[in-house]
């Protein structure tokens, strides 16, 4: 009777009185070693030319695909611009590091049971990802969801990430898919999200921000709450509300839109945290008593150097857009009594 495998690490099974005078030695180069491989054994891919890459899988030998840990070798981007690793369809884990050289971000390496859902594969030169596969499809083993995350150093994300809490990163933050964000979020180093991000909470970016959706490349990007970028102006899709006060102040590193309904006579202030270049608006409505006036201060410039006046009856609504051309010099235009 001939010697059989286990399913999914395909370990030799001798049968009973096979491989008289060599059956030890069968069973350290069949089972023992290839078992050690398979919990502790390291394997480098090397990858380049070749769009799919199938790991050997072969039973009772030596193998790439029985190893625990993978690392990849190579370049992406010359020949193919996306290459697949393919796994046999077997239940196993694999702790991956990904460092191929790419041409372009959008140059991606999968892991994936042939024809079957994957994951793709950040790339690190010190950051392992561990995935799972259950025979069929392959799955990111960390949870994407976190009630709130801080990380000292970068973090990279092979999936769908949804942040109920804080995420505090302290550097680089690599979003393979759409990030949602319904609190804190501040980042000192790059954003980088390839999928779309909606934040519900304040988020302070302290470096370059790429998001490839609407606002900057492919996909959709919704801004819910304020954002600043301390690089550059802001890029923001609501409006922030003022709180009535005797001196009116637009905080140019919160927003670019602003409203404010008022109780009083009231006076624009200058706005903090300019950037020359800057656009921006800010509705001005009347409470239900209306007759309430505006005055400016001298860093607003308007068309032939007169203030405008606001309209009066009650609850009527005027729009200023301005347009920062010096620290002291917002040029302003008044758009009186919307409808």
């Amino acid at each position: 009777m001939a010697s059989t495998y286990t399913t999914n690490l395909r370990l030799t099974k001798q049968a009973d009185g096979e491989n008289p005078n060599s059956w030890g030695q069968i069973l350290n180069d069949g089972v023992i070693s290839l078992a050690d491989e398979a919990i502790a054994g390291y394997t480098t891919i090397s990858i380049g030319s070749a769009a799919t890459v199938n790991l050997t899988a072969n039973d009772g030998a030596d193998d790439q695909a029985r190893s625990a840990f993978l690392e990849i070798k190579g370049s992406i981007g010359t020949v193919a611009t996306s290459i697949f690793l393919v796994i046999p369809s077997k239940t196993k884990s694999y702790s991956i590091l990904n460092g191929v050289a790419a041409n372009a971000s959008s140059n991606a390496v999968m892991i994936r049971v042939a024809g079957n859902t994957g994951v793709t594969l950040e790339r690190s030169s010190t950051v392992f990802q561990h995935v799972v596969c259950d025979g069929t499809s392959v799955y990111n083993v960390a949870p994407t969801k976190f009630s709130s995350l801080t990380v000292d150093g970068d973090a990279i994300i092979g999936g769908k990430a949804s942040v109920v809490g804080n995420l505090i990163v302290t550097g680089n933050q690599n979003f393979n898919g759409a990030g949602t964000f319904n609190s804190t979020l501040a980042v000192s180093g790059a954003l980088t999200v390839t999928g779309a991000v909606t934040l519900a909470g304040a988020a302070n970016f302290k470096s370059t921000v790429t998001v490839e959706g609407a606002q900057v490349n492919k996909s959709t990007t919704r801004f819910e709450a304020a954002v600043s970028l301390a690089s550059g102006a802001p890029v923001h899709q609501i409006i922030t509300s003022i709180t009535d006060a005797a001196s009116v102040v637009m905080n140019m590193a919160t927003n670019n839109q602003f409203s404010i309904t008022l109780a009083g006579n009231r006076t624009l202030a200058t706005p903090t945290n300019l950037t020359i270049g800057q656009t921006g608006h800010i509705y001005f409505n009347q409470d239900g008593t209306g007759s309430r006036t505006m005055g400016y201060n001298a860093v607003f410039k308007f068309p032939g150097g007169t203030d405008p006046t606001l309209s009066t009856a009650a609850n009527a609504v005027d729009l200023l857009v301005f347009s920062v051309r010096a620290a002291d010099k917002v040029d302003a235009v008044m758009v009186n009594d919307l409808k």
